[in-house]
């Protein structure tokens, strides 16, 4: 199957930009041309987009995100710094939620506080 831009960008959840922004940076390779000289994108487009669309919100800078493409792109050899690289943004990912999980139980302690004060106002 084959995508417009238009429809790569409505399927993936970016914006045309982007698409484009990603191109230029080197996050994917420059997709076919379809006759008219237009981008077609491909399913397997897609889903590295998704991926991409993935490492960005665990908080993987570009740069990382760069290298990794750049790596994907040479293919076999790169095998092990692509694993660490994915492994070290678990280890952060891990963290973030680890310090988000603090954050919720103090939320939620405040939270039963103010409960337990409210019943008590109204006993």
């Amino acid at each position: 199957m084959s995508y417009a831009i238009a429809q790569a960008a409505e399927r993936s959840g970016l914006s045309i930009d982007t698409l484009r922004y990603y191109e230029r940076i080197g996050l994917v390779e420059p997709p076919a041309r379809d006759s008219g000289g237009r981008r077609a994108y491909t399913d397997e487009d897609l889903n590295w987009l998704a991926f991409l669309t993935k490492l960005r919100t665990t908080g993987m800078p570009i740069k990382m995100m760069r290298e990794y493409a750049q790596l994907r792109m040479r293919g076999v050899g790169t095998e092990a710094r692509r694993r660490q690289i994915l492994v070290d943004q678990r280890t952060d990912v891990l963290n973030r939620i680890a310090e988000l999980q603090g954050c919720l139980d103090a939320l939620n302690y405040k939270i039963n506080r103010y409960g337990e004060e409210l019943q008590e106002a109204t006993a």
